[in-house]
């Protein structure tokens, strides 16, 4: 059914005005019914998606989104499904696109230079978090009504987990104009080198309001990009025309990076550092669901359904878990592949992805429920939340951000015989030093009286 103004979603929202359309998907502003809080509501047609093999697309750019929390990338409030549809509830950012600015004419230097130290800001944030934006430009990169710019359209950005056995990446996407050299040769490249050109390309169209390497004939384009041919404009102050040679620079292993940009001299006039760390600190931190599959699938529920964030809250701040927890018996050949002597799995798993975060298995001689008080009793001393998920498996969430945002761990009981189990730890997100510290030196000790020796 299309979907039309005055409408309710999911007895939540209401749509107002198309603010834009694609292939796949539009983009309303709608309201939420309870806060009266104004989102952009991005409703995808779950069947051209599916019809065109999307769906681990659309999967990527949650996965994405949930990790970037930063004040100048636009952020993703909640997923709903319906049978037909997938709605993504987001900022609403009322100033339009940044390339509207640009069509009427350069920028003055100040703006400029304004715009860029908050794109920088923002995407050195979603490499931290080991995401790879992949498609930046103006059109992208939407401006709210305080005149802050929020980097938007994560659907062709790429995670750390994506890259092959080379370290690389090989998927050739992005906008021609603003895309990388080495990203058009095919043999393979560095996501965050590649952001760092088209940031570059993206300064130098905010000053000149034309693109540095634009041909008619897209090989020639190509060429230019290849070579890193271009003019600056006379007016250009010297330290741009310096600062963009060593970003437009077609060799990836001698491009400035965005540690170095921010230490530019041009760069750091007026750069709000300090504020802008504050403003990460205090955004509010709530958690999409981790298993989003139920969203995506979604095919019965006339309501549809939804990871509702404070439903996810309120589940987090439960002081009990469900007295039904699920075991998973395991047989003697489960058994067998955890001896690394006689472990089988290189022949079935894909070894192109590096095994960066490997389990944590503890074999413990107590019954399951104990078990999860123990986990329980950790995750409170260690700012985690213990979280029951649909398939009876747990979760420990943390509540505090990390280096590469907050630790989440997946918990899995196997039971060996009624008081004799295996709990498996596997890294869900987060950084990887911090997931082994808290698995050996804080759950380790406190399980310690229960480990079967």
């Amino acid at each position: 059914m299309e979907d039309k103004k005055g409408k309710i979603l999911m007895q939540r929202y209401e749509l107002g005005k198309l603010l834009g359309h694609g292939s796949f998907a539009k983009v309303y502003h709608a309201r939420n019914l309870k806060s009266n809080q104004n989102v952009a509501m991005k409703v995808i047609d779950k069947g051209k998606m599916m019809g065109e093999g999307l769906m681990n697309q659309i999967k990527r750019e949650i996965s994405v989104m949930r990790r970037v929390k930063h004040p100048n990338v636009v952020q993703l409030y909640e997923v709903m499904g319906s049978k037909s549809k997938i709605y993504f509830a987001m900022e609403y950012v009322k100033g339009g696109e940044l390339f509207d600015k640009v069509r009427k004419g350069r920028l003055k230097e100040d703006a400029a230079r304004k715009y860029f130290q908050q794109l920088v800001s923002a995407v050195d944030f979603c490499h931290s978090r080991g995401v790879c934006h992949r498609d930046l430009k103006p059109e992208n990169l939407l401006i709210d009504k305080s005149g802050n710019l929020k980097v938007s359209d994560f659907g062709l950005s790429a995670v750390s987990e994506s890259r092959r056995q080379d370290g690389l990446l090989h998927t050739m996407c992005g906008t021609p104009a603003y895309v990388a050299p080495e990203v058009i040769n095919t043999k393979g490249y560095d996501g965050k080198k590649s952001d760092v050109w088209s940031c570059g390309v993206i300064l130098f169209v905010l000053l000149a309001a034309e693109l540095p390497f634009y041909d008619p004939n897209l090989m020639s384009m190509y060429h230019k990009i290849s070579k890193g041919e271009y003019t600056c404009p006379k007016w250009f102050p010297l330290e741009v025309k310096t600062l963009l040679s060593k970003i437009l620079d077609p060799n990836p292993n001698t491009r400035i990076t965005l540690a170095e940009i921010m230490k530019n001299s041009w760069f750091q006039k007026g750069f709000k550092e300090i504020e802008l760390l504050n403003n990460i600190n205090r955004m509010k931190s709530v958690d999409l669901d981790l298993d989003i599959d139920n969203v995506i699938q979604e095919t019965e529920s006339p309501r549809g359904s939804c990871t509702d964030l404070q439903k996810l809250e309120n589940v987090a701040t439960a002081k009990k878990l469900p007295s039904r927890l699920k075991t998973t018996s395991m047989n003697a050949f489960d058994i067998i592949s955890l001896s690394d002597g006689l472990n089988l799995s290189s022949l079935i798993e894909d070894e192109s992805i590096p095994n960066e975060s490997p389990d944590k298995r503890f074999v413990l001689n107590k019954p399951a429920t104990m078990i999860v008080a123990k986990l329980e009793e950790v995750a409170v001393t260690e700012d985690f939340r213990v979280l029951k998920r649909s398939d009876g498996t747990l979760m420990l969430q943390g509540i505090k951000e990390g280096r590469n945002g907050k630790l989440a761990i997946d918990a899995e009981i196997f039971e060996l015989a009624p008081t004799l189990h295996i709990v498996e730890m596997k890294m869900l997100s987060g950084d990887t030093i911090e997931y082994h510290k808290f698995c050996d030196q804080d759950l380790k000790p406190t399980l310690q009286d229960t480990i079967w020796i």
